[in-house]
């Protein structure tokens, strides 16, 4: 059975890499189920994306977002992807130059666009790094710094953390002390979606490989919930940012590098985080009916 889904008109946007679709909710004339969710965003069928942002109504001057993962699952929360959101809002004109607020099922941010709309700033909440807020399935643990996580014969130090969605932050360093068949498979290919779905992490969760490259520079590769391997992402770089402030690695104000690019992140002393970092627009996409066609199970 077909969708009775007309054509679609995105907006699509990367930063660094990492990159959405963007629409207007009263485009939609039906859900976004997670089999829609996966037409739209496959790169051989589809427009290609990872993930689509749905804007939703002004309400109390905040604006609403919904955040979709390519899997067709949601996500909390996304700082590439409020940052992108953001910048199209100011596109469209929805927003100016002041700050402003978007509501996400991980919590409430300030938003900020500047330099003619090149750079966004975020506002992204204060990370916890407590067991029942990540969550993660440990008991009598209170804050999830340096724990074991066994994977068949391999064990890893993870700390864990929460900016509004659940991150494990793994520092390779501790690769250097495994033999050399071990360090073939300590990867984030080979074990991000291991990981993801460990019975540790009852929501699943974002996995970042980190290393430290000095006071005010950290290193990370991405394996992103829903979404796999990852160019950079903008959450991920905040939890990881913290973990490494917090085990005394890093300062509070520093550059995560990502394969994708660098983001600019501050720490707060009650570990609020900023995020800085540039959006680029790509383009509009209409998707045709046919394309969109999703067919029963």
């Amino acid at each position: 059975m077909h969708s009775p889904l007309s054509t679609l008109h995105f907006h699509k946007y990367h930063a660094l890499g990492n990159d959405y679709l963007v629409i207007d909710e009263d485009q939609l004339t039906q859900a976004l189920t997670p089999a829609l969710v996966q037409r739209i965003c496959d790169r051989h069928r589809g427009a290609g994306s990872d993930g689509i942002l749905l804007a939703g109504a002004m309400q109390n001057d905040v604006i609403n977002l919904r955040i979709y993962n390519p899997d067709g699952s949601e996500a909390e929360k996304s700082g590439n992807g409020l940052r992108i959101f953001s910048r199209y809002l100011w596109d469209v004109k929805r927003a100016g130059d002041a700050p402003f607020f978007v509501q996400t099922a991980g919590g409430r941010v300030n938003c900020q666009v500047f330099e003619n709309g090149r750079q966004v700033r975020v506002e992204m909440g204060q990370v916890s790094f407590k067991c029942q807020d990540i969550p993660v399935a440990l008991p009598n643990v209170t804050e999830v710094l340096q724990q074991l996580l066994h994977i068949d014969d391999l064990t890893l130090t993870f700390s864990a953390a929460t900016i509004g969605n659940p991150h494990c932050v793994i520092f390779v360093d501790q690769f250097d002390q495994l033999d050399l068949a071990a360090k073939n498979i300590c990867n984030i290919h080979t074990l991000g979606s291991r990981i993801e779905h460990h019975p540790l992490f009852p929501r699943r969760t974002n996995v970042q490989f980190a290393k430290v490259l000095g006071r005010n520079r950290l290193s990370i590769d991405i394996w992103e919930r829903g979404a796999g391997y990852t160019l950079a992402s903008g959450s991920s770089s905040c939890a990881a940012a913290a973990v490494a402030h917090r085990l005394g690695y890093c300062d509070a104000d520093l550059v995560v590098v990502m394969p994708g690019g660098e983001l600019h992140i501050e720490i707060s002393p009650d570990n609020h985080i900023r995020m800085t970092g540039p959006v680029t627009h790509v383009g509009e996409i209409w998707l045709a009916a046919e394309a969109l066609t999703v067919f029963s199970q």
